[in-house]
């Protein structure tokens, strides 16, 4: 168990399936640089995310921005949506009448991604979910602003080992407050830390050599 001065943020399950390097540099060393898809993302967001906003449609009942966290885990962080639906197996929620199943939904820009950094977030958020609720999560959804489609998501054992393994990963380099190297990828180019990360230093040359070769150039 974690006290809650160890958490770290649920949503950084994403930069560190990314990059790790990335979310060292957002989460460690506290650095950040807005480009288009950040921005973009954040209004989509900013569109979802309402913590006054409930709303019951038929057996179902949504709210937004719910705060969840996990003392096992050591996270905490916001669920976008989170969709109680009516069904006699599920578990008795405050201020309702009857019984609910739980599903969170996560919101994303774009389209499904190639890594499981959408999937794993979403897992996660499962898992505190039930932590706080005493309940069971199958499955939850992911929404794409570019197909604006739902894909569903089954949160199988195999994904919760996953997930609970990158969080762990993620409270050891905190713990060190080590920023790893990285090989540079294609994907660095869209990120919006690469003026910041500089991947090319990352290569085997010392950023001391580096730094020296760059300053021999100019002369």
């Amino acid at each position: 168990m974690f006290s809650e001065d160890e958490y770290l943020m649920l949503s950084g399950i994403q930069h560190f399936v990314f990059c790790r390097r990335q979310w060292a540099l957002i989460h460690i060393e506290q650095q950040w640089e807005e480009n288009f898809r950040t921005a973009d993302g954040q209004v989509m967001h900013r569109n979802v995310h309402d913590a006054n906003f409930h709303e019951a449609r038929g057996d179902t009942v949504i709210t937004r921005s719910m705060a969840v966290s996990s003392a096992r885990l050591g996270i905490s962080g916001e669920c976008d949506v989170v969709e109680f639906h009516k069904d006699g197996s599920g578990i008795q929620i405050f201020g309702l009448n009857g019984r609910y199943t739980v599903t969170p939904v996560e919101y994303k820009r774009g389209s499904p991604k190639e890594n499981e950094s959408d999937i794993m977030q979403l897992a996660a958020q499962a898992m505190c979910l039930e932590e706080m609720l005493c309940c069971s999560i199958e499955s939850g959804y992911l929404y794409y602003g570019e197909t604006r489609h739902r894909t569903k998501i089954l949160i199988d054992a195999d994904l919760r080992e996953r997930t609970e393994k990158t969080v762990m990963e993620m409270h050891e380099l905190f713990r060190k407050q080590y920023t790893p190297k990285v090989r540079r990828t294609k994907s660095c180019n869209a990120c919006s830390l690469k003026n910041i990360c500089l991947p090319v230093l990352c290569r085997n040359k010392s950023a001391k050599d580096f730094v020296k070769d760059m300053l021999e150039k100019e002369e």
